[in-house]
């Protein structure tokens, strides 16, 4: 294999790898200060931050170096490659850039959103002087609101690393940023009447390296280090993006991407991005309820869960040819396979259907050209379909042998249900009046949902759930790929995570635990095996068809 040395450590490279500087650092876990590189971009090497030393290991052993520090990022790294990053030289460059950096850099930490995971501040502190020769006024660029919709640009604090206007001409297409003017009255700016408002626009917010680009959607909430963070998945369409849910005192304040080769990559659609405000709507269904005769008896949930347990046996037992469930592609895989279990438990009979599945339009998919119109190759798709785990439950549902539709299940409502069990979820709603005055026909209707419903004020049984963020379980994305969600907020008081509820209605002692339930499942649904081990690691598991994990995730992992 090919051998490179960096800091004296060797390295190997893969045959055909192509490796930067920057990226072969991060090897042996050394950090090579950057500002305008970014994995998922072009390289320009404008910032200048990361300027090392390089040269080639001869044959006979000997090292010549090249006499000019040069750009990291630009620089590969090959056979016999030397890189330097730690030497006098080196130091000294990185203090000159900062200092120039930070020259017109106005003093606004303590109300800058960025403070606290600011590139600005952590390299100034690791790599910069701690002081600033400048004797002359700062040169002070008016603030630019009109940048977007979601976004707002506080020009004095940008670096011009150019990452936000490579971002719309290269993934999103649409090529709204730019730079104009030259020297010191560089500025980043939007073609008049053109604000920067597609559907990717927030990601330039994630790649603005300092506090220049801002959300306003976020914008003076809340300080970044009070946020506490919990991996998830966007629910908002079978992409599955992978995410960070950041909260505080139990209230979610923003979704940022994760990164994830197997996902959406390094970006998330600003759909997903700012589409969780139901979660703290002031109509979310807290306590559970019992009705009898149109009357509320209890909302307790120590009273609710056994009596909903006798009512579904009796009547799986009078007529279970006349019981019916509706699974909704919002639930997880061990929700979907608890509820499935524990109903076909008391007949095989009761029937499973799969609720209604949101399509809006077609997939969009990024880059666009100045007409809007979709370039080759595709690099980001928000896709039509509007559920996170359509496939996961299918695949629930599958094994269970039901080949039912909502449309079943409300033709057979007309003839006359013993019971049905629906589970909602799509914050946008998911039946209509008439759908929920035939299902309120049965003899027995439950309704486990998180927002109010035409069918919630008539059932005899509302169970409170949770949303995706209140949570732990598994998405299966369009493709096949199974990943974790983990639960970041506590459901409001009286709404209970749907697979706790799910863990009591079946029966089942202790706590409820999602390890447990996958193990279960994978014993059992053999599309599911690949999940054997109870977990799914930081970036899922891609499941063929007959369950098993794909052979380059299996090459991945070792």
């Amino acid at each position: 294999m090919p051998t490179a040395f960096v800091n004296n450590q060797e390295i190997e490279l893969k045959e055909g790898e192509r490796l930067n500087c920057i990226q072969a650092a991060q090897r042996i876990g050394f950090e090579i200060p950057h500002y305008c590189w970014h994995p998922a971009l072009s390289v320009v090497a404008s910032c200048r931050m990361c300027l090392v030393e390089v040269g080639e290991r001869k044959p006979d052993g000997t090292v010549v170096m090249q006499p000019k520090l040069v750009p990291g990022c630009q620089t590969p790294v090959k056979e016999g490659t030397v890189v330097v990053a730690d030497s006098p030289k080196v130091k000294a460059a990185q203090q000159a850039t900062l200092e120039y950096l930070l020259l017109n850099h106005p003093l606004d930490c303590p109300t800058c959103d960025q403070a606290g995971e600011c590139g600005l501040q952590d390299y100034s502190y690791k790599y910069g002087r701690g002081y600033s020769r400048l004797q002359e006024p700062k040169n002070i660029k008016p603030d630019k609101d009109h940048i977007g919709d979601q976004i707002t640009l506080f020009t004095d604090r940008c670096i011009m690393c150019t990452r936000c206007v490579r971002f719309t001409r290269e993934y999103s297409g649409t090529s709204e940023l730019q730079v104009v003017a030259r020297g010191s009255d560089e500025e980043i700016d939007v073609f008049p009447g053109r604000p920067c408002n597609n559907l990717l626009a927030g990601n330039v917010v994630d790649l603005c390296p300092v506090g220049a680009l801002c959300s306003k959607d976020f914008l003076y909430k809340q300080r970044v280090w009070w946020l506490k963070e919990a991996r998830s998945v966007c629910p908002n369409c079978s992409t599955g993006c992978s995410i960070q849910v950041e909260q505080n005192d139990d209230r979610v304040y923003r979704l940022k991407p994760r990164t994830n080769p197997m996902s959406q990559g390094h970006f998330m659609c600003d759909e997903g991005r700012f589409g969780w405000k139901y979660i703290h709507v002031e109509n979310r269904l807290t306590f559970p309820v019992r009705r009898k005769n149109g009357q509320i008896r209890t909302r307790d949930w120590d009273d609710v869960i056994p009596s909903l347990q006798k009512a579904l046996a009796k009547a799986a037992a009078r007529a279970p040819e006349k019981c019916a469930a509706i699974f909704s592609p919002w639930m997880t895989c061990e929700e979907a396979y608890m509820l499935a279990s524990f109903l076909r438990s008391l007949s095989p009979k009761f029937r499973l259907a799969l609720g209604p599945v949101r399509v809006t339009g077609q997939d969009d998919t990024y880059p666009k050209d100045f007409y809007g119109r979709p370039l080759e190759p595709v690099r980001f798709t928000i896709h039509a379909e509007k559920c996170p785990n359509h496939r996961g439950v299918s695949m629930v549902l599958e094994h269970f042998g039901a080949a039912a539709t909502m449309g079943d299940v409300l033709a057979q409502a007309e003839a006359g249900l013993e019971a049905v069990y629906a589970v909602g979820g799509d914050p946008q709603g998911w039946l209509d009046e008439a759908q929920a005055a035939a299902l309120a026909k049965a003899q027995l209707t439950v309704v486990q949902d998180i927002l109010p419903s035409p069918l919630s004020e008539q059932a005899d049984y509302v169970l409170t759930g949770g949303s995706f963020a209140e949570r732990d379980g598994t998405f299966v994305n369009y493709k096949g790929l199974a990943q974790e969600i983990h639960r970041a907020i506590r459901s409001p008081d009286g709404a209970r995570p749907d697979g706790r509820i799910l863990w009591e209605l079946s029966g089942r002692r202790g706590l409820y635990s999602v390890a447990a339930i996958r193990k279960e499942m994978a014993e059992k649904v053999p599309a599911f095996s690949a999940l054997a081990q109870g977990v799914l690691g930081e970036f899922g598991v891609l499941l063929n068809e007959h369950g098993a994990p794909e052979p380059s995730v299996v090459a991945a992992a070792k």
